[in-house]
């Protein structure tokens, strides 16, 4: 088959003005009120109720708390202050970065994220200096009662007092800013426990029962397609699996060759400073191989 040339090629591409609607939506669904466009908006509510799991409108409190800046009563030590802040949420604990050399004066400009537990109504902060090679310093703590303001939907920035060796709110101050809002709970995903039934007493994985006595997931016995149920007791099609076969009694056991005098003295005429005793034992141990005795003679000289 010859190929073409490019003029030929050429000749087959169609070539015109190309149709108003070529590529777009066809006019129907533009139409708010059409019924394309309907469909399309029940599809959406339909997706949008899959992705949060049906939780009718269910919502959590996320709360937003940004550490901007402190203005610290005193330098403790001789070098510049490393500060950062601990704030505690509940049982939740975050930091900000190590504002280095901030000293009196540190900035953070960090904002946490967290979920607003019930019953939380404040957070727990602390400054610390940071230290290289002994324990962080604690240089001052507040304990902030969260705005009722923020709940309302407001932000709420302020600068509240810090305790310390200084004194009660003598440390210095501190510069929060709090938010809160709403957000949807988004469900769970769980994957579906694999069931278990028993066969033979081998606890076997098979979907869609129930589970018996809690078993722990195991594969059947080798030889057993995956799948592969008996009941209790009963011989599967074409007796057991091979690889619960009994083997021939030939092969169980390896016949121990007799060991002669011939034997032990052609290995003394190859090993003549080998005692004698030791090269029976040896030629017991190999059940009369003389190959195999020999080998293992040779790695004792």
């Amino acid at each position: 088959m010859t190929s073409a040339n490019p003029s030929t090629r050429r000749d087959q591409v169609l070539v015109g003005t190309l149709p108003d609607d070529f590529l777009r939506a066809s006019p129907a669904t533009a139409d708010p009120s059409g019924p394309q466009q309907q469909q399309i908006h029940r599809d959406e509510e339909t997706a949008r109720a899959m992705q949060y799991g049906n939780t009718g409108g269910a919502t959590v409190g996320r709360l937003s708390i940004t550490c901007m800046q402190a203005k610290l009563a005193k330098n403790y030590g001789v070098t510049r202050m490393d500060p950062y802040c601990r704030i505690r949420i509940g049982h939740a604990v975050f930091e900000t970065p190590t504002d280095m050399n901030g000293a009196k004066n540190p900035r953070w400009n960090k904002t946490i994220q967290c979920n607003l537990q019930p019953g939380v109504d404040a957070i727990h902060l602390e400054v610390f200096d940071e230290k290289a090679f002994t324990t962080d310093n604690r240089i001052a703590w507040t304990l902030i009662q969260l705005p009722q303001l923020i709940f309302s939907g407001e932000s709420k920035e302020d600068w509240y007092p810090l305790s310390g060796k200084q004194g009660e709110d003598k440390e210095g101050m501190i510069n929060i800013v709090f938010a809160y809002q709403q957000v949807p709970v988004m469900p769970m995903m769980y994957a579906q426990p694999q069931t278990m039934v028993y066969a033979q007493q081998m606890p076997v994985v098979v979907p869609g029962y129930s589970y018996v006595a809690s078993p722990v997931p195991a594969y059947p016995p080798a030889g057993y397609p995956m799948g592969y149920q008996t009941q209790p007791g009963m011989m599967p099609p074409g007796g057991p699996p091979p690889a619960l076969q009994q083997p021939p009694p030939q092969q169980q056991q390896q016949q121990a060759a007799p060991i002669t005098q011939e034997d032990l003295q052609s290995m003394q005429e190859m090993f003549p400073s080998m005692d004698s005793e030791v090269i029976r034992s040896v030629l017991e141990a190999n059940r009369g191989n003389k190959e195999a005795t020999v080998n293992a003679l040779l790695t004792m000289t």
